[in-house]
């Protein structure tokens, strides 16, 4: 097993390592707890892909649910639940102390989409709720046979607000599907998600979805990380915008990103038969 990052040693409910040069596995560690999402979680995984974000010794980053016998049971409603119960003393209170909050939640999760390195979402197990939030915002996606997935905040009685209903329809392609797991909550495996496109590939046991992710993670690292943070960058801008939008912008964005070093250093390397090495961000 790999050491914990010295720069991310601090962080309890996750374990980040670096199995391979240029490459972080970000584990989530709260396997007592079923690797539940408490109060402490959020504020870590935001802080964790914030400072990913401006790491150089990092180019792509795997997800897992570490040593937890599942990914992750979604919101931790043990610590949640007083809060999610309301105030019956004043309402409009209640609401001005609720919405900062749930704006800070989805921060941690646009963190890990926002992050200039690729992530890589490697599920086994349960993936309920609040995973579905985390996973769809990470750009690639594995499962295990076994995994299971469920849109579960219906079942508590409120409308997924950490991202899910704005990234799953966009990530699958089928508002039809989409819609009837958002309102029914029911619980589909990793056949179901692979057919509409929520993951891309199977593998067949937790250590091999983990390797199956490390595998890619390292087959990107060894690109130039000008050229993967640019595309990753576009592709969540094209996104979002029209086809002459994101025409435009790549444009204004290539005519200053074409002037890096990286390329001559690529080209290089092809006419001689090398691999290219690159440097740090």
């Amino acid at each position: 097993m790999s050491s914990i990052v010295p720069a991310y040693a601090q962080y309890s409910t996750f374990r980040v390592t670096s199995p391979a040069e240029y490459v972080y596995h970000v584990a989530i560690n709260r396997p007592k707890q079923l690797n539940s999402m408490n109060v402490l979680f959020w504020k870590e995984c935001r802080e964790i892909f914030n400072q990913i974000r401006t790491d150089n010794d990092v180019r792509a980053v795997v997800l897992s649910g570490g040593d937890c016998k599942l990914f992750t049971a979604g919101l931790d409603l043990t610590e949640f639940g007083p809060i999610l119960s309301g105030d019956s003393q004043d309402p409009a209170r209640y609401a001005l102390k609720l919405q900062p909050m749930i704006l800070d939640m989805q921060a941690s999760f646009t963190a890990i989409e926002t992050c200039l390195k690729p992530v890589i979402a490697a599920i086994h197990g349960a993936c309920i709720g609040g995973g579905i939030d985390m996973i769809t915002a990470c750009d690639i996606r594995y499962s295990t046979p076994t995994a299971l997935f469920s849109i579960k905040e219906v079942d508590i009685g409120l409308a997924a607000d950490i991202g899910t209903l704005q990234r799953f329809p966009k990530v699958v392609g089928n508002a039809s599907w989409a819609r009837e797991l958002a309102y029914t909550g029911r619980q589909f495996g990793a056949e179901e998600a692979l057919k509409f496109g929520l993951i891309s590939r199977i593998c067949e046991t937790r250590e091999a979805v983990v390797e199956g992710a490390l595998q890619t993670a390292k087959e990107i690292a060894r690109k130039s990380p000008i050229a993967v943070t640019g595309t990753k960058h576009i592709l969540n801008h094209a996104r979002d915008h029209s086809v002459e939008e994101s025409l435009r912008y790549v444009a204004l964005w290539n005519s200053a990103m074409l002037n890096t070093q990286d390329i001559p250093i690529a080209v290089t390397a092809t006419l001689a038969k090398k691999t290219p090495v690159y440097p740090k961000l």
